[in-house]
């Protein structure tokens, strides 16, 4: 028994073969022994790493400089001996451990490989899949993909270097930014990060500092800094950060927040923290390189059509060949039209435009695009009611005219693609209650009766072809 207590440290056979697959962690940034330099053993079995240990003397040090007199306190801290590490409690002298990670069975390349990338054509084709609609949107964005990470695939050595392609996208609430690039990345298999600019404020001040995206990406690739280089980050509410108009005070959460992005925009090192959203001494921090992450800012920008309608009526005049003020007032491709002069009349600078150089817009949806949606796409929502029914072993169909008029439901709401789902969870709720009552029941079809409240839905009893309308 005491051969079994020295060879495993102090411990015996059975308590060695309890930690197995244990380590020791810091008990102040969290990081497990195996990614830490050295772990130092405080009282109450407390670890903590060497790291941690000489930010802690450093800031001592720092505001409590020493003296060379015999009355120097400990570390230059006057009147004060001895730290009591003890104070530092343990609960119960609990073990300090957690279970350690597997090891990766590949080493990750060195790399990026572009050869997986595919062609424009082929991520294009893979959008369609899921997305309904925005054929120029799509188009524009398999195009820039494909040459921003054929950029990242290339070799500067003949002195050509190819810019970064950043993306802003502008279209209305609901027609598809945050889902396109959502399938895109998957589609691509690199991490995205989806931050959204309306918590961005000035270094300082309360809100999410400008890094905070980088630091949102670095955890969604696993804290690989490598991986996080050739990641997506998508920035959403772009239009909020625009410049406050007729205001007297300092504009922590626009203007300045649009300044403090072009840097990170154009490509620099940033050093973000690991494991945290906000810096401090005791968290470790990571350099990522941004030179390599794609950039796509997305905004709905309201009232930008009426700066556009103006840009355009100022040639309206008097006669037979003048245009009319309310030409455009109906035209639903008008954000087409859209130049970067009017984005900055909008509020955006331009030198946060200039970094932005693949500017293109999304089309409202229409009726028709909105049945389409319903049916169509791989993720369709009503795959997704028939899926969920089929558990039941109830099939479930809708009618041509159903769909339409959940359609048109949806366009009064005005909110796009969103309000489809709140129209049919209105709607499937009572037949969700009551399916699983009834055993008899072997499928349920929704009819444009049933929708616009005049009628029921169909009721077919298991062995019966065809449907019976119903009285609910």
């Amino acid at each position: 028994m005491a051969e079994d207590f020295d060879k495993n440290d102090g411990k015996t056979e059975d308590s060695s073969k309890t930690d197995e697959g244990y380590e020791s962690f810091c008990f102040l940034c969290r990081r497990p022994e195996s990614e830490c330099d050295g772990m130092i053993v405080l009282p109450n079995n407390m670890h903590v790493c060497t790291d941690c240990m000489q930010k802690s003397f450093d800031v001592l040090n720092t505001q409590f400089p020493g003296s060379t007199g015999n009355n120097s306190g400990f570390f230059g801290i006057p009147n004060i001996g001895m730290i009591d590490l003890s104070a530092l409690q343990n609960p119960a002298g609990a073990p300090q451990k957690i279970k350690k990670k597997k090891e990766a069975e590949q080493t990750k390349p060195e790399t990026f490989d572009f050869r997986r990338v595919p062609p424009p054509h082929r991520i294009k084709a893979s959008l369609d899949e899921h997305v309904i609609g925005q054929e120029y949107a799509k188009k524009v964005m398999s195009v820039a993909v494909y040459n921003h990470y054929k950029r990242v695939a290339s070799d500067a050595s003949d002195g050509v270097e190819i810019e970064k392609s950043n993306m802003l996208m502008i279209g209305p609430t609901g027609c598809g930014k945050t889902y396109l690039v959502k399938t895109l990345a998957k589609l691509l298999d690199v991490p995205l990060a989806i931050a959204d600019a309306t918590s961005l404020t000035e270094a300082g001040y309360i809100g999410d500092d400008i890094e905070s995206v980088v630091s949102k990406l670095l955890a969604a690739a696993d804290n690989d800094v490598e991986k996080a280089e050739h990641g997506i980050i998508f920035i959403d509410e772009i239009d909020k950060i625009a410049k406050k108009k007729n205001t007297n005070q300092r504009d922590v959460s626009g203007e300045a927040v649009q300044q403090g992005m072009l840097k990170l925009l154009e490509g620099s090192e940033i050093e973000v923290p690991v494991g945290a959203s906000s810096k401090n001494a005791m968290v470790p921090m990571a350099v990522v390189d941004t030179s390599n992450i794609l950039f796509i800012c997305g905004g709905a920008f309201p009232d930008l059509e009426i700066i556009i309608k103006e840009r355009l009526n100022k040639q309206a005049s008097i006669g037979f060949y003048a245009d009319l003020k309310d030409k455009y007032d109906n035209d639903p491709h008008l954000l087409e039209k859209v130049t970067v002069e009017d984005l900055r009349k909008f509020g955006m600078i331009p030198e946060f435009l200039g970094r932005l150089p693949v500017i293109f817009s999304l089309d409202g949806l229409t009726e028709d695009m909105l049945v389409r949606i319903l049916k169509e796409p791989k993720n369709a929502i009503l795959k997704q009611y028939q899926k969920l029914l089929a558990l039941d072993e109830v099939r479930l169909d809708f009618d041509d005219g159903a769909l339409h008029a959940i359609a048109s439901k949806a366009m009064e709401k005005d909110t796009g693609a969103r309000a489809l789902r709140a129209i049919l969870e209105k709607y499937m709720l009572d037949i969700m209650y009551e399916i699983p009552k009834d055993d008899n029941i072997g499928q349920v079809v929704i009819t444009k009766e049933y929708i616009e409240g005049t009628g029921g839905p169909g009721i077919v009893v298991r062995g019966q072809e065809g449907y019976l309308p119903g009285s609910n």
